[in-house]
């Protein structure tokens, strides 16, 4: 607030200090504000200029800021594609509602710097089912669009014999399940038992399930892709 506040009337958070007080994005350390009239940035304030119509601002938690959707377009002109498609997953999983849509914003500022990052994440996003709950969930995505394989449906619900089970990733019309294995998260005996137990119910009603790690994305993200591959084609055949 007092970042804002120093740098006159006006002004709000913006871009990935605005990212992180929404909650899409970790605070990058870097305090950025935008201002209605063009000023120097001072010391740990990163300063932008841009005439922001009432619809593009609100006040969150006290703190003047962009609008969740005006974040996320300023966001993509200081981000990574991968990032700021983390972002937008983020927002939507949170809900967090904005009556001004991102399209609406890439109509309103058809130079904005970003404008193709937006486009070409919500292109992905349309050919994605389901939300990215995980690190690794997040990494594996683009790991996917690399090799040109194709999106799962991301943390999707099945029912088998009677209970729902949450699988990571499913591929329904070739029957196939990827779970992302986190060392944090299967690393205790009772976690360990339970996987291999939803493993083999699902098994047992004609999935075919497929455990990836962290380490085979980042040291064998060839060999893991072709063998990806040819488990998506088999159903195929």
């Amino acid at each position: 607030m007092a970042a804002v506040l120093a740098c006159g009337d006006g002004a709000v958070l913006s871009h990935r200090s605005a990212a992180a007080l929404w909650g899409i994005a970790t605070f990058s350390g870097v305090i950025e504000v935008t201002t209605p009239r063009d000023t120097r940035s001072r010391g740990a304030i990163r300063r932008h200029c841009a005439l922001l119509p009432p619809d593009e601002v609100t006040v969150l938690d006290g703190i003047p800021v962009t609008s969740v959707n005006r974040t996320l377009f300023d966001y993509a002109g200081v981000s990574s594609l991968d990032r700021l498609e983390a972002a937008i997953r983020e927002a939507e999983y949170r809900r967090l509602w904005d009556h001004l849509s991102l399209p609406a914003l890439l109509a309103r500022y058809p130079g904005h710097r970003g404008n193709a990052k937006v486009r070409l994440c919500l292109e992905r996003l349309n050919k994605t089912v389901g939300f990215t709950r995980s690190d690794l969930e997040e990494l594996f995505l683009p790991f996917l669009d690399r090799f040109g394989l194709p999106r799962p449906h991301l943390n999707a619900r099945l029912q088998v014999r009677g209970e729902w089970i949450e699988v990571d990733c499913l591929w329904r019309g070739e029957r196939l399940i990827a779970e992302l294995d986190s060392r944090s998260a299967h690393e205790t005996r009772s976690a360990f038992e339970a996987d291999r137990d939803r493993d083999r119910r699902l098994q047992a009603e004609g999935w075919r399930v497929v455990r990836i790690t962290w380490r085979q994305l980042h040291d064998e993200p060839e060999r893991t892709a072709d063998d990806l591959r040819t488990l998506l084609e088999y159903k195929r055949m």
